[in-house]
C-alpha cells in the first residue's frame, strides 16, 4: 500500500485527511483557520473564497464531525451544497450531535473554509 504524503500546511491549518469523489478523484482536505460568525449561505461562500477556500461539502463535514469536532463550536455550519430539489435551500451540519439538514439560504449560520489539493 502506498503511503500518502501530507502536504505542507500554513499556520493554523489542520490536515483532515484524503477523500474521493463520485468521479474517482482523490484529494486532500485541509481545514483553514478561522470560524466565521453567522451569515447567509451566499455571504459564507464569498467569505470562504476571500480567504482562498471553499465551504466543505456534506461528506467532508461528516469527516469533521467524526474526527475533528473540537475545531467547531456546537452550532450549525453551512456546507457548499445546494439542496437538489430546491435551490433556495442548502445543506448544513450541526456540530453538537452530528445531524445534517437543509435550511433556507437566507438564514444566518456559521462557516469554516477548506482547501482541496488533488493527489
Amino acid at each position: 500500500m502506498q503511503q500518502i504524503q501530507i502536504p505542507p500546511l500554513a499556520k493554523g491549518e489542520t490536515y483532515i485527511g484524503c477523500i474521493g469523489d463520485a468521479s474517482g478523484n482523490v484529494y486532500h482536505i485541509i481545514l483553514l483557520p478561522g470560524d466565521n460568525d453567522d451569515a447567509s449561505w451566499q455571504d459564507q461562500i464569498e467569505w470562504a473564497k476571500s480567504i482562498g477556500g471553499d465551504l466543505p461539502n456534506r461528506i467532508e463535514q461528516a469527516m469533521f464531525f467524526a474526527n475533528h469536532r473540537d475545531k467547531f463550536k456546537k452550532d450549525w455550519y453551512w456546507s457548499n451544497e445546494t439542496h437538489a430539489s430546491d435551490s433556495d435551500y442548502a445543506w448544513h451540519q450541526f456540530f453538537d450531535y452530528g445531524c445534517q439538514n437543509n435550511y433556507h439560504k437566507a438564514a444566518s449560520l456559521r462557516a469554516r473554509a477548506v482547501r482541496r489539493l488533488p493527489i
